[in-house]
């Protein structure tokens, strides 16, 4: 078992405390947008062709005109670029808001690199969920909102798993970082995590069918935040450093 005296005594961090990851994809991403606002009209639209993610770039005939620039290198890297592309000041901020609020624990456990691949991973799957469903349309699609679902779904792998060490309380939340993960399927048995799911799905098909927000065209890419939301949900554990199971972990009791 876990020795919880132990972890009493471990340096923790405190909750509100943002991880340095954290706080460098928010700078460059803010940076990104001021600079973006400085630019002319012209130099934006190549930027976005470069970087943003166009599912008509993969049409062959689009291929062949040769009409995006970037060749076989902008293929691949759209699927995350695209994430540091935002279509404002307001846009930027609410998806760096919930980064901040998702992201920071979910960083705080895997750690810079693995979220920074997790990050990349969960944007990939947005933009792959988003080319499926809008093949060859050419209005771009930007935005971190793909990544931000992924971390939604990671943190809900986690968060309530301190339930089973420590009781309930205000330092719950922020200990549930150091914590095994419960298997998927219990965590979906957990009626919290239904609710959060449900409700997030409403949501997502709601606002996405009814109001503008992600794409360069005013829409929000809703398709993009499911692939993002389900490849963070079931890939969890390839990211997650900590064991399974008690005694697996980094701050498990030494025995011997």
């Amino acid at each position: 078992m876990l020795d919880t005296t132990q972890l009493s005594h471990q340096k923790g961090q405190p909750l509100l405390n943002v991880p340095a990851v954290i706080t460098a994809l928010a700078v460059t991403m803010l940076a990104i947008q001021l600079v973006r606002d400085h630019l002319d009209p012209e130099t934006g639209v190549d930027i976005l062709a470069l970087f943003a993610f166009i599912p008509a770039r993969f049409d062959p005939s689009v291929l062949a005109a040769g009409v995006l620039p970037g060749g076989w290198g902008a293929d691949v890297w759209t699927f995350v670029t695209y994430a540091f592309l935002h279509g404002g000041w307001t846009h930027v901020g609410l998806n760096l808001l919930w980064l901040l609020a998702f992201g920071s624990p979910v960083a705080r456990r895997f750690g810079p690199v693995r979220f920074l691949l997790f990050f990349a991973v969960t944007a990939a799957a947005g933009a792959g969920l988003h080319l499926l469903t809008h093949e060859g349309e050419v209005v771009p699609m930007i935005g971190a909102s793909a990544s931000v679902s992924g971390c939604m779904a990671a943190a809900i792998r986690f968060m309530f798993a301190s339930e089973r060490y420590v009781a309930w309380g205000p330092e719950m939340f922020g200990q549930s970082v150091n914590y095994p993960a419960e298997p998927l399927m219990a965590v979906m048995r957990d009626r919290r995590v239904i609710a959060f799911v449900a409700v997030w799905f409403l949501i997502n098909l709601g606002v996405g069918l009814a109001s503008p927000g992600q794409l360069v065209d005013g829409s929000i890419a809703w398709e993009a935040h499911i692939g993002g939301f389900l490849v963070g949900l079931l890939l969890f554990p390839l990211f997650d450093p900590i064991g399974r199971f008690p005694g697996q972990g980094p701050y498990a009791r030494q025995r011997g």
